[in-house]
């Protein structure tokens, strides 16, 4: 078995599992159909095309940079009668970072490894109108699964986010995964892909674990305590009019 990392990170992301009509959400992290439905057009596949090797891999995510959710509105007119469309509601997340890991068979993984490093339709996080920041590439490993793979993953916020937190050694990271066999069973999340056909797409259920993952922060800086023998360092005050020009002594006479 081998296991493919993605950095998911963009200025705006969305990932919906039940979104309908008039009114698209976003979940907190990205969905198992969104990040397959990533890999199957890397690797140029059709969106009738059979899907049960991508949607047989386990997958897990780690949300490095959980972001800030935003709202927008949209509206639009029919393509053929150009009569208006219902305002729509969608949702995103800005700024935020996530890492996924797929992991199945070690010729499949390879082969899908090709096809983000060389895609033949760009990938995009959730929308088509939200594109990557960058490459998504992470690289593969053998012999482990998804969250072994993540657990050793260095931690892929942002820099200006990894150093506001500069004081703690390792940082608390949420860690969605998948619930295997009999294990716990978790949150249900109806993202498990079936068919992207245009004309029926369909999903399937898919029990969702919460854990979290602690990881180093290569941006650590332990906080230096003051040394009690030495001398304390005098505070200067303040004071702005010491750099201002002293004006000189005017005559009594002066302005008669």
């Amino acid at each position: 078995m081998s296991v493919l990392t993605l950095r998911l990170a963009g200025p705006l992301q969305s990932w919906g599992s039940s979104a309908r009509f008039a009114r698209r959400t976003t979940e907190t992290a990205p969905t198992k159909s969104g990040v397959i439905g990533l890999l199957a057009a890397a690797q140029g596949r059709d969106r009738t095309a059979d899907l049960t090797d991508l949607a047989a891999l386990s997958f897990a995510v780690r949300i490095d940079q959980a972001g800030t959710r935003l709202r927008d509105f949209q509206t639009a007119r029919h393509a053929v009668t150009g009569k208006p469309m219902p305002v729509s509601e969608r949702f995103y997340l800005a700024d935020a970072v996530f890492v996924a890991a797929v992991a199945g068979d070690d010729g499949l993984i390879h082969s899908l490894h090709d096809a983000v490093r060389a895609p033949v339709y760009l990938p995009f996080l959730g929308r088509r109108s939200c594109p990557p920041q960058g490459p998504i590439d992470l690289g593969t490993r053998s012999g482990h699964d998804p969250v072994t793979a993540l657990r050793d993953e260095m931690w892929q916020a942002a820099e200006w986010h990894q150093k506001r937190h500069r004081r703690n050694a390792f940082v608390t990271l949420p860690l969605l995964s998948e619930s295997a066999g009999d294990g716990p069973l978790g949150a249900v999340l109806r993202d498990q892909p079936l068919s992207f056909a245009p004309t029926q797409r369909r999903y399937a259920l898919r029990n969702v674990i919460s854990t979290t993952l602690d990881v180093p922060n290569r941006h650590y800086q332990p906080s230096q305590r003051p040394n009690s023998t030495a001398k304390p360092v005098p505070v200067s005050r303040h004071n702005p009019e010491a750099l201002l020009t002293p004006l000189p002594p005017q005559s009594p006479l002066d302005g008669h």
